[in-house]
């Protein structure tokens, strides 16, 4: 599997690289340019294959001044790891409470480091650390489905015009003299 990854992330940009007549330059990008187009298509094909690749697509392709996408990737291999430990942890737990009670039905008695527990208290620790496991797998789901929606969005803003002609004004303001309320200005100059 990680030999196919490299092979088509190699394809990839062996592909994207090699020009039309080997005698012309490679073009740079020009981001202040109407004509470039982010593809949405490729951050989140990136962010599906490799968690938090997307971000830095995103990140890549931002004017020189909004590069501030990448911060994002540690806290998404965060959320990732967190997630997994549970669930690697529960999946442990309840195996290990299920041989506890098996053995206890085959032989009488069990270990002694369950010892403690009754048959009932055996089975009630392996139900919570299933149910703990199901939900530490929907976590990690969650975690790998907001990651790759994250770099969709945002890679639908890599273009988004943030400028000093933009504004939103939001002032409070007396009505009547008895009534208070709000009044919104927007700026488009």
């Amino acid at each position: 599997m990680k030999t196919l990854f490299l092979f088509l992330l190699y394809f990839h940009f062996a592909a994207s690289a090699q020009n039309k007549n080997s005698s012309e330059e490679m073009q740079i990008v020009d981001f202040d340019d109407t004509s470039y187009h982010h593809s949405v298509k490729k951050a989140v094909i990136y962010s599906a294959i490799i968690p938090g690749a997307g971000q830095v697509y995103n990140h890549l392709a931002m004017p020189k001044g909004q590069k501030k996408a990448f911060w994002k990737v540690p806290l998404i291999y965060a959320g990732l790891g967190v997630t997994t430990f549970f669930l690697i942890s529960n999946q442990t737990k309840q195996k290990e409470f299920r041989d506890e009670y098996q053995l206890r039905l085959d032989t009488g008695s069990g270990s002694s480091k369950w010892s403690a527990y009754d048959d009932q208290g055996i089975l009630t620790l392996y139900q919570s650390n299933l149910k703990w496991r199901d939900m530490s797998i929907l976590a990690l789901g969650l975690v790998y489905i907001l990651q790759v929606a994250d770099a969709g969005i945002e890679a639908h803003f890599v273009n988004f015009d943030v400028s000093e002609d933009l504004s939103l004004k939001i002032d409070p303001v007396m009505m009547d003299y008895r009534t208070a309320g709000i009044r919104l200005a927007f700026n488009f100059h």
